[in-house]
């Protein structure tokens, strides 16, 4: 049987991924990722009154544990309460009470903490959500 290894390289030359055998990917082993945020990374119109963030997973993910991880102190939400999982096991809600025309950047996991996990303990890839309220 062949096996491809595949390696990602930028342009500037630097790598971003590992090497890995093409049947070695499963949906099992592979780290889950965001797949969708309330509000949208990207955003650039939303409303001051939305109470809560959502980040919904590709996989179940490990209850009670999770790394919203501060960008920078000046545009990390203030927190309203504790974050937590819905029923679908893959959304977590983060509480918080947003102001108008402010930039927030939020880690989603990072190079340095990694406590979103799915059941099986693999850590998700470390995504920065980034939007922007209404004045």
């Amino acid at each position: 049987m062949k096996h491809v290894s595949v390696i990602l390289v930028t342009l500037m030359g630097g790598l971003i991924g590992t090497a890995a055998r093409a049947d070695d990917v499963t949906l099992e082993s592979v780290p889950p990722v965001v797949v969708k945020t309330v509000p949208e990374a990207g955003a650039g119109d939303v409303d001051p009154k939305l109470t809560e963030i959502r980040v919904t997973f590709s996989k179940d993910m490990k209850d009670a544990s999770w790394s919203w991880v501060i960008h920078s102190k000046e545009n990390f939400p203030k927190l309203d309460g504790k974050p937590k999982y819905l029923a679908d096991k893959r959304t977590c809600v983060l509480p918080v009470k947003l102001e108008a025309g402010k930039t927030y950047a939020i880690w989603v996991n990072s190079s340095k903490y990694v406590s979103f996990k799915d059941n099986e303990g693999h850590p998700a890839v470390p995504y920065l959500l980034v939007f922007k309220t209404k004045k």
